[in-house]
């Protein structure tokens, strides 16, 4: 992880969602072109000897929160976010490590993103996401995460 925002997220994530430690997510990259995050897949097998469904869902659903969590860092504020529904296409069995990226969104989605939870106090913001290996699509994500401004934000404050 070569920056410190990435090192806060992956602090972020191993504290406040006891999951990650499990899965052995690392926070690979955020920069950006975006998030990628790591699992290895020995902790995340299945009967079948490749990654457990669960594992691969949550790694793509947990790059997105990320992503989420960055856009309102960037801005200064502090809010909850929570995943409000979400879609995944299982491509091919995972058979290795695996990672998850999810680009940022468009700047104009991303402006609209922040200017709603600034003013309104919650926002929605769709992203994409998927599974690679090895340089293969393995799954596909699509999910949508609210965000809901925390008393302490400095908007709350304004």
């Amino acid at each position: 992880m070569p920056d410190d925002k990435a090192q806060l997220l992956q602090t972020l994530l191993l504290t406040e969602i006891p999951l990650t430690q499990a899965l052995q997510l690392q926070v690979e990259s955020l920069d950006d072109q975006g998030l990628r995050l790591r699992a290895p897949l020995l902790p995340n097998l299945n009967q079948e000897r490749s990654a457990f469904a669960g594992s691969l869902n949550a790694l793509v659903t947990l790059a997105g929160w990320g992503m989420t969590w960055s856009l309102i860092s960037e801005a200064g504020l502090q809010a909850a976010i929570l995943i409000q529904d979400s879609r995944i296409q299982y491509l091919w069995p995972v058979h290795q490590d695996f990672s998850a990226f999810c680009p940022p969104p468009e700047p104009s989605e991303a402006q609209r993103f922040i200017r709603a939870l600034a003013q309104k106090g919650r926002a929605r913001l769709s992203l994409s996401a998927e599974i690679q290996a090895d340089g293969r699509l393995l799954a596909t994500f699509a999910g949508r995460y609210v965000a809901t401004l925390e008393p302490s934000s400095p908007a709350c404050q304004a």
